[in-house]
Formats: structure tokens, sequence, C-alpha cells
């Protein structure tokens, strides 16, 4: 399997790979904006716009856009994240073109028309009110707006109720023509694509397409700080971070395998100490986001308000203990854990197409996977032992706390914990 890439004389990147013994094929279109990208007036409208592409096109209703590609057994998504919104299909090889048109389609013919923003408007709160009444969904985005406070970074995709009901036609309308242009796109395909009818499909469908040239969002900046909602629930919920790096910085892979030994899976300490010889809980794990330029570790925990106390100190001691006595066989199970989600997501076209895109956008090119591999097997035991004692010891917190947390420690204390 070979990746081959292409960029068009307007800027738009082509990115492909031919998966033999595939009959199906993942494709779709990557815009180089996010969250992160919007003014704070325009928060939410990203995530908004990703609805408004499947209601209706000059060409097509959106009745229309779901027959053509479900007539066919495939199926068409979207998604909005801090610094991507991706548009994405999966179809058989013969429905390739098929899905491509599609897709640029509601891209590019957008209508928005004013009864379907007003029922997308509609949903769109109820997913907002939804997410207000998940616990272990909106403690994430208290703890990203205390982590990034005043930032766009910080701010939930989502966007708050308030502004979600007064976007119009005309923001959506300036969010794609600030952000959408053909140097901000990226075409990714994995299964049973050639890579040259998909240049071709795609020169006829964005070559009239003008550049804009790429806007950088601000630089993140990791402050930290506590919020603490106290409501009558079942669960206290428990979420703190610290900054750790982007994922163009070196110690990216040393940031992933410290937080895979740290609470990565059944095997991992925050697991083995705090469900299963404690108790104390039924969910608990830290996981490592990575952005342009920062990342966070994130240790989550859902437990009783009389457990929280305990809980959070054992969290502590467990990152000290890290920094302490982490151990090679630690190291190198996180390290074969990383690196089997890596290989066994890239049999499936849709993973291999959207790692395809991430590493376009961040790298320029699509670096082999051996380089990859190379890079989590370079990861040693004292620079997993180092970053640990920096995240015990010196990294700001940000903490989120929900529910019974009356007596759960305040920001200060697990500092002092931290500092003992």
């Amino acid at each position: 399997m070979t990746v081959q890439f292409t960029t068009l004389s307007n800027g738009l990147r082509i990115v492909s790979e031919r998966m033999p013994g595939l009959q199906s094929a993942a494709l779709g279109l990557w815009v180089g904006a996010g969250g992160r990208h919007e003014r704070l007036e325009q928060n939410g409208v990203a995530h908004f716009l990703e609805h408004m592409a499947f209601k209706g096109t000059k060409t097509r209703s959106a009745l229309q856009i779901a027959e053509e590609i479900e007539d066919v057994g495939g199926y068409i998504n979207a998604y909005t994240s801090r610094e991507v919104t991706a548009y994405y299909a999966r179809v058989l090889e013969a429905d390739t073109a098929l899905a491509l048109d599609v897709i640029a389609d509601i891209l590019r013919n957008p209508v928005f028309d004013q009864k379907e923003i007003e029922t997308e408007r509609h949903v769109i709160l109820q997913e907002i009110g939804q997410a207000h009444d998940t616990p272990d969904d909106v403690i994430f985005d208290w703890l990203q707006e205390k982590a990034y406070p005043d930032q766009a970074i910080g701010r939930t995709i989502l966007g708050e109720s308030a502004r979600v009901k007064t976007f119009g036609r005309d923001d959506l309308y300036t969010f794609i023509e600030e952000h959408y242009g053909p140097d901000q796109l990226i075409l990714s395909a994995a299964g049973a694509v050639d890579h040259d009818t998909l240049v071709a499909q795609a020169e006829g469908l964005f070559g009239d397409m003008t550049p804009r040239g790429s806007t950088e969002p601000d630089a993140a900046r990791f402050h930290g700080g506590e919020a603490r909602r106290v409501k009558d629930l079942e669960q206290a919920h428990f979420a703190l971070a610290f900054e750790s790096p982007g994922y163009r910085d070196p110690g990216f892979y040393t940031a992933q395998i410290y937080s895979m030994a740290l609470g990565g899976g059944m095997s991992s300490r925050l697991f083995q100490k705090v469900r299963e010889e404690r108790g104390l809980c039924y969910t608990i794990f830290a996981q490592n986001g990575a952005y342009a330029d920062t990342g966070m570790t994130t240790i989550y925990a859902g437990t009783s308000g009389e457990e929280l106390p305990e809980l959070a100190r054992i969290t502590i001691d467990e990152m000290k203990r890290a920094a302490q006595d982490m151990s090679q066989a630690e190291v190198d199970r996180a390290r074969a854990q990383m690196k089997a989600g890596l290989l066994m997501g890239l049999e499936s076209p849709s993973s291999r197409a959207e790692r395809m895109a991430r590493m376009v956008q961040i790298w320029g090119k699509v670096p082999p996977i051996e380089d990859t591999v190379a890079k989590i097997d370079a990861v040693t035991l004292e620079g997993v032992q180092r970053f640990a004692a920096q995240q015990a010891h010196e990294a700001a917190p940000a903490l989120a706390l929900y529910g019974p947390v009356e007596t759960a420690p305040n920001l200060d204390q697990l500092q002092a914990q931290r500092a003992a």
C-alpha cells in the first residue's frame, strides 16, 4: 500500500491510499477550521455549519442528499472538533465519484434555507441541553474552559445556547468565506480508490476555487483553575488536567505512553489501585489529547461524594509514585498498547483516511507508519519518569467537579498534596 499525494494549483491537497482486497472506500474533506478558529461572537458557528451541511444545496434537497448515498448502501456524516471539521462518506468502489460529488455539493453550494436553519437550531439547542444533562460530558467542557480561559480553544464546541439562538445565514456564510478556501481543504481517501481518478474529479469540482490563505489561531495559553458545580446526583464526577506537549512536540509520544501507563487500561496504575484494590469507582482513566501547540493529560473518575476525597488523594499519590518507580515493564506494556491501537486502526479505511488527513494537516505529508512506530519505540523509561515528575510536581492543574462534591478537596489542597 502506497500513499499518493497531489496538490492542486489552488492549494487543495489530495491524499489517498489504495488498500488491496477491499471493495469499499472511505473518503472525505477535512477543513482546517473548527471551534478554535472562531471569534467569541462566532462560538458554536463551526458546529452549526456542520449541521447545516446536509440540509440542502442548490441542486439537492436534504432528503435527496441522504437518499443518493443510502440508495447505494453507503453512509455520510460529519463532525466538528476544535481544530478541524470533517465531512466524510463510506461507499462501494463504484460509488466513490458519487460520494465525492455529494460532499463537494454540500460544501460549495449550501442554500441555508431559513426554515432549515430554524429546525437545525432547535436540534442543536436540544444537543446542548442533552450535554448539560450528561455529567461525564459537560465536565470536560468545564475542564477545558478552566485550562484555557478566555480563549477560543477553551470554549465549548457546541457554543452557548444564547449565542446559538442568534446565528443566521450571514454568520454561516462568513465562516465559510473565512475558512473554507481550497488551501484549507484536504481530500483524503482510502480503500478501493484510484488516485489519478480522484485528482481529476477534484480538479473538476474544486479547481475553480480561489485560495484565501490559511489563518492561524491564537497561540494557546494553559492557565488552570477550578470549576465546582454542586448538584444532587448519584455520582460525583472528578476531572483533573495538566498541560502536556502538542502533537508537533518531540515529547508527544512520551506523554502518550505516560498517560497509558497511568490510566489507559485495566492493567494501569489508577485502574488497579483505585478500582481493583480499593473499589472506589466503576470508571477511572487517564488520557492524553493534543493540539497543534498544546495538549492535556486528563484524569477522570466517577464515584460517590463520600469517596471522592480518598479517590483524589490516591490519584495524586499515584502520580507522584509514577515519577519514582515507573517500571520498564509498564512502559513496554503501554508502548505495545499504543502501537497495537495504531496498527489495528489502519485496517479500517475510514481510520486510515482520517489519519492521512490529520498527518497532512500537521506535517504537510504522510510520514511512513514505520517512522511513527520508531518514535514510539524511542520513548525511554527515563523520559517517562521525567515527564511523570513534571506532571506530578510542576505542571499547573485544572480541576472540574460536578455532583455531590461539597467535601471534595479544592485545587489548593491538591496542590499542597503534590508539594508534600
